[in-house]
C-alpha cells in the first residue's frame, strides 16, 4: 500500500503539521486549561503516522480491519481531538472549543465510548501502553484463529504513543517485558522523548537509557534524532511497518521508534520547559508563537483551506481500504461459512454465546466440600467450549487459580492461537493487557490472589470506567488461605473493590453460586467482574439451583427462609454463608425463627429496587452480617441494632480452621455475639 495518494510539498506538509500545533494551542487556550506542550512537540510524528501509515476509516470508526491508535499520554488529548476533527470522525470546531467543559465530547483525557475514534480511555500513565499490548496480543490471536491462506482477515497493527512519564511507570515496564517475550511484531511504540516532566528536566529522576532497556526486553528499536524531520520519521516508520525492511533478528519483535522531540515546539519562550507541559501558553505567548510559526494572528481555530484536503484524504484512503476488506470478507464467507458466522457474531457484532447453566448439571450437596476456585476451574472448561473467544490465564498462579483451559495450547509466539496465557508475575500489566484484549472483542480473564488485586487496581478502575467485560479471577479470598499468613490474607480488599463504580464484586458461597456467577458473567458485556473465590473447601448447600441462579442475578436473595416470621436475619457472603447455615440451624432448634440471606454480589443487590431489597432483608431490626474481611461493607444492611462479624485487623499464620475459630468465625462465637447484643433473644 502506498504511503499516501501523492507526496506533499515541504511547505504544505509543514502547514498541515502547524495546523495540528496551533489547533491544539487554541483548544487549550480557550479552555484556559490543559497540556499544549506534547501536541506542539509531537505534531510531526503524529501527522506522518496518521496520513501515511495508519489504516483507519473515519466514516466507519468500528471497522474491524483497522489499525489501532492509542494515545497513552492522554494529557495530550488536544492533539488527538485535532486529528479526529480534521480527518472526519465527527468532532466539530464547537466541540474543540468546548474542551474540558461540562457535557462536551472533548474531555480532559480521552474516554472510550464517549468520543468517536478514541480506542481506549487513557490518562493514568502507562495504562494506554499496556492496553496497546493487549490489543496487539488479541488481534494476533484473532488472526491466528480466523485467517486462512490467501485470506488474511485480520492483520492490524497497534500504534501507541508514549512519553517519558509512561516510560517511568512500572506497568509500562511489565507490559513491555510481556510484549517482548510474546514477540508482538504488530505492536509499534512511538516514544516521544522530549526530556521534560512536570517537575522539570527528566534528569531530575530519570536518566536511564530507555532504548537500551527495550532492546534488553526483546524489542527492536530505532532512534530518530529530530522529531521534525519527516523524511527520517518515514524511514523509521517504513522499517517498523514493513517486515522486509527489518533485520532477520528483528522480525519477531515489537518495535519502538524513539523520537527526540521538543515540548512546546514553536513557543519562543516556553519551548523545552516544564511550564508548557500542563499550562496554557497565555495570550501574549500565543501571539508570539503564531508569529514564530508564520501563522495568521487571527482567527483562533484557523484551518488553512489548502490543508483540509490533506486530512480528508485520510478518510478517502480508509474508505477504499475497507471496501477492499469487505470484498475479501465476502470471499471468505463463501469459502468458510462457519468461521465467517462466528467472526460476524463475535468479532464484528460483539455477541457471544450464553446459557452456560443450561449446559451443566448443578453440583450435588451429596458431593464432598469443594473450594469455589475449584468449582470455577470446572465451570471454566464448559464456558470455554461455549465461547471460543474466551481466553486468559494467570499471573503465575494458574494451578492455584484454576485458570487453565484443558486441552488448549499455551499462547506464545509460536502458537498465537493458544488460549492459555501466562502473564508472569505482572499483575498490573495483566489488568491493563486484559483491558486492551477486551477492546478487540475478546472475552479475557486473568487470575491472581485477592490480596494482589492491589497491584492492578489502576487497571481495574479503568475496566469499570470503560464498562469492559473483563473477568478478574481473585482466589484465596480471606484468612481462609491459612498458613501463608497476614501478608497474603486480604482484609480490606472486598470493601475497596466494592467502592469501584460499575465493578461487579462476586463472592459465591459454594460451587453452585459459582456456576450461577459464571452463567451471568459470560452473558453480560457491560461491566468487569471481580470473582472472589475460596482456597478452602466449602459444603455444597442444599438449595434449588433455580433459586440460586435467579437470586445471584439480583445480587442477594433468601437462601433459606425461617420456620415462622423471622426474628433474626443472618447475612453473609462466600465461605461465611455455610457457617451461618449452621448458626441458623442452632437458632431454629431453640425456636428462634431465623432467615438466612446470601449476598454474593452487593454491587447488583444495591441496584435492585428498594422493595426487593426490603423483601430480602426483612423487617426485623436484628440483623447479623458475617464476612471474613473488613466489616465496612456490612453497615448499610444492618441498621441501628445490627451485628457485623468481620475483621478490623490483620490475620495470622496458622491452619485456616484455627484462624476462623480465633477470629470469631465459629458457631459458638457468633451465638455469643447474638446473646451479648440482643438480650431479648433467649439463648
Amino acid at each position: 500500500m502506498p504511503h499516501s495518494p501523492e507526496p506533499l510539498s515541504p511547505e504544505l506538509e509543514l502547514r498541515a503539521i502547524n495546523t495540528l500545533r496551533m489547533l491544539s494551542v487554541d483548544i487549550v487556550q480557550k479552555a484556559n486549561s490543559g497540556h499544549p506542550g506534547t501536541p506542539m512537540g509531537f505534531a510531526a510524528p503524529a501527522f506522518v503516522l496518521w496520513r501515511d501509515y495508519l489504516r483507519i476509516n473515519p466514516k466507519n470508526p468500528g471497522w474491524v480491519g483497522r489499525d489501532r491508535f492509542v494515545l497513552s499520554g492522554g494529557h495530550a488529548s488536544a492533539l488527538l481531538y485535532s486529528l479526529l476533527h480534521l480527518t472526519g470522525f465527527g468532532l466539530t470546531v464547537e466541540d474543540l472549543k468546548s474542551f474540558r467543559q461540562w457535557g462536551s465530547l472533548t474531555p480532559g483525557h480521552p474516554e472510550y465510548r464517549h468520543t468517536t475514534g478514541v480506542e481506549t480511555t487513557t490518562g493514568p500513565l502507562g495504562q494506554g501502553f499496556a492496553n496497546a499490548v493487549g490489543m496487539a496480543l488479541a488481534l494476533r490471536h484473532l488472526g491466528a484463529t480466523f485467517n486462512r491462506p490467501g485470506m488474511a482477515l485480520l492483520s492490524p497493527r497497534v500504534f501507541v504513543t508514549c512519553g517519558d512519564g509512561d516510560m517511568m511507570e512500572g506497568i509500562a515496564n511489565e507490559a513491555a517485558s510481556f510484549a517482548g517475550h510474546q514477540g508482538l511484531s504488530n505492536l509499534i511504540c512511538l516514544y516521544d522523548r522530549n526530556h521534560i516532566s512536570i517537575d522539570g528536566s527528566t534528569d531530575l529522576a530519570f536518566t536511564e537509557d530507555v532504548p537500551a532497556r527495550f532492546r534488553a526486553l526483546g524489542w527492536a528499536v530505532r532512534e530518530v534524532a529530530d522529531g521534525n524531520n519527516t523524511a527520517s520519521l518515514r524511514d523509521a516508520m517504513d522499517w517498523a511497518t514493513d517486515p522486509d525492511k527489518a533485520l532477520p533478528q528483528e522480525r519477531d519483535k515489537p518495535r519502538m521508534i524513539a523520537i527526540r522531540t521538543h515540548i512546546g515546539y514553536g513557543s519562543p519562550t516556553y519551548q523545552d520547559t516544564a511550564h508548557v507541559h500542563g499550562s496554557p501558553l497565555g495570550p501574549e505567548e500565543v501571539k508570539k508563537t503564531r508569529e514564530h510559526l508564520g501563522w495568521p494572528p487571527s482567527p483562533d481555530f484557523f484551518i488553512p483551506d489548502e490543508v483540509r484536503p490533506v486530512f480528508s484524504g485520510i478518510a478517502a484512503k480508509g474508505a477504499a481500504l475497507e471496501e477492499e476488506w469487505n470484498a475479501l470478507f465476502a470471499r471468505y464467507r463463501s469459502a468458510f461459512p462457519k468461521e465467517a458466522e462466528l467472526f460476524d457474531s463475535s468479532v464484528i457484532m460483539g455477541k457471544h454465546a450464553s446459557g452456560l447453566a443450561s449446559r451443566l448439571a448443578p453440583f450435588s450437596p451429596a458431593d464432598k466440600p469443594m473450594a469455589t476456585r475449584q468449582a470455577f476451574g470446572t465451570v471454566l472448561q464448559e464456558a470455554s467450549r461455549m465461547q471460543p473467544l474466551l481466553f486468559g490465564g494467570s499471573a503465575d498462579l494458574a494451578p492455584s487459580n484454576n485458570t487453565l483451559i484443558k486441552g488448549e495450547t499455551d499462547n506464545q509466539l509460536s502458537t498465537p492461537g493458544g488460549r492459555n496465557l501466562h502473564f508472569g508475575v505482572r499483575e498490573h500489566a495483566m489488568g491493563g493487557i486484559m483491558n486492551g484484549m477486551a477492546l478487540t472483542g475478546i472475552r479475557p480473564y486473568g487470575g491472581t490472589f485477592l490480596v494482589f488485586s492491589d497491584y492492578m487496581k489502576g487497571a481495574m478502575r479503568l475496566s469499570a470506567l470503560m464498562g469492559l467485560p473483563v473477568l478478574y479471577v481473585l482466589t484465596h479470598d480471606s484468612i481462609g488461605l491459612g498458613e501463608d499468613g497476614p501478608t497474603h490474607q486480604p482484609i480490606e480488599h472486598l470493601t475497596s473493590l466494592r467502592a469501584l463504580p460499575n465493578m461487579a464484586v462476586m463472592r459465591p458461597a459454594d460451587a453452585n453460586e459459582t456456576l450461577a456467577a459464571m452463567d451471568w458473567i459470560t452473558e453480560q458485556d457491560a461491566m468487569p467482574v471481580s470473582l472472589v473465590l475460596s482456597r478452602q473447601g466449602l459444603p455444597i448447600l442444599e438449595v434449588p439451583f433455580d433459586r440460586i441462579r435467579s437470586g445471584l442475578r439480583r445480587g442477594g436473595y433468601i437462601l433459606r427462609e425461617a420456620s415462622a416470621a423471622p426474628r433474626i436475619t443472618l447475612m453473609g457472603t462466600g465461605s461465611e454463608v455455610s457457617l451461618l447455615w449452621k448458626v441458623q440451624d442452632e437458632l431454629e432448634k431453640k425456636s428462634i425463627p431465623t432467615r438466612l440471606v446470601s449476598l454474593p454480589c452487593t454491587t447488583l443487590f444495591d441496584r435492585q429496587e428498594p422493595a426487593y431489597r426490603d423483601s430480602v432483608l426483612g423487617s426485623t431490626p436484628l440483623r447479623l452480617f458475617a464476612e471474613a474481611g473488613s466489616p465496612m461493607s456490612a453497615w448499610r444492611y444492618l441498621g441501628s441494632r445490627g451485628i457485623a462479624v468481620g475483621l478490623d485487623h490483620f490475620g495470622a499464620s496458622a491452619p485456616y480452621e484455627r484462624l476462623m475459630e480465633e477470629f470469631g468465625f465459629s458457631v459458638p462465637k457468633i451465638l455469643a455475639r447474638i446473646r451479648e447484643s440482643w438480650p431479648e433473644i433467649a439463648l
